[in-house]
């Protein structure tokens, strides 16, 4: 007994040693930060950078009259030049969705007119039945891969966070509402701990997101969407990645269904 006691000592020792070392990265910033604003490297340019801010205008991460940050600052977490953020800014406010305001006081800020509901309806109706099947299965698929390496990875301490945002959800607020479940979905997923997989997943979130606003109106959608989150959640925190897997599938194919639901009520 006293033999194997001593031989398990080190693995247990390298364990509390990992897990003291998460909980210590933990207690950064969370990783949801570090993902909205990746460096966006080599292929840092303007189309790239402008993408990435007008799906966070669309998506309702960035609200309207919100300031974004300085063109230098911009650049520095994109990882591109500041002409770069210039240009991509430049074609943003010929679409509407960011304006300028010179002055002490200035900058670039989200435009009044940004409305990610209307861009939510043009899209549902512009996207067939079987697009959108399609487009469930990418991010079915993104999703799980992320929460699969999430249920291996993630200490109890950062999976905290992930339930703390949830436990902030507002139901008399549909905006804050959609944009705490999304966040919540993109910390989740940031648990991976694979800046690849949480880039693709932010991409499918940012196109998804607009549409999911759509059914967060009605009552059973939207009890039902933090339930099923929940569900993946407590399946990484228990590190049960089949079942984080699983979850993920049924979490997806209920959107999807709700989304063709909604499409075939207003056609």
């Amino acid at each position: 007994m006293h033999s194997t006691d001593s031989a398990d000592a080190p693995r247990k020792s390298a364990v509390v040693a990992d897990d003291t070392a998460r909980s210590r990265d933990a207690s950064r910033p969370g990783r949801l930060q570090g993902a909205l604003f990746q460096s966006i490297g080599d292929a840092g340019r303007a189309e790239l950078v402008e993408r990435r801010l007008a799906s966070a205008i669309t998506g309702g991460h960035l609200r309207a009259g919100e300031r974004l940050p300085s063109e230098n600052d911009l650049a520095r977490s994109f990882g591109v030049a500041p002409t770069t953020v210039r240009e991509s800014l430049l074609a943003l406010r010929s679409q509407g969705l960011v304006v300028t305001r010179r002055g002490r006081n200035g900058g670039s800020f989200v435009a009044d007119s940004a409305d990610p509901v209307a861009h939510a309806r043009t899209a549902l109706s512009a996207t067939s039945r079987v697009a959108l099947r399609d487009l469930g299965a990418h991010y079915a698929a993104i999703t799980a891969a992320c929460v699969r390496l999430a249920a291996r990875r993630a200490v109890p301490s950062e999976v905290q966070q992930v339930r703390s945002r949830l436990a902030r959800l507002d139901e008399s607020d549909l905006e804050q509402w959609r944009s705490t479940l999304d966040d919540a979905q993109i910390e989740l997923v940031a648990l991976s701990q694979s800046a690849r997989l949480t880039r693709e997943q932010m991409r499918l979130q940012a196109e998804m997101s607009p549409m999911l606003r759509l059914i967060d109106v009605d009552e059973t959608s939207r009890q039902a969407q933090p339930a099923l989150l929940a569900s993946v959640v407590d399946a990484v925190e228990a590190g049960d990645d089949h079942e984080a897997v699983a979850a993920t599938e049924r979490m997806v194919d209920a959107v999807i269904n709700a989304l063709i639901d909604l499409q075939s009520q207003s056609r």
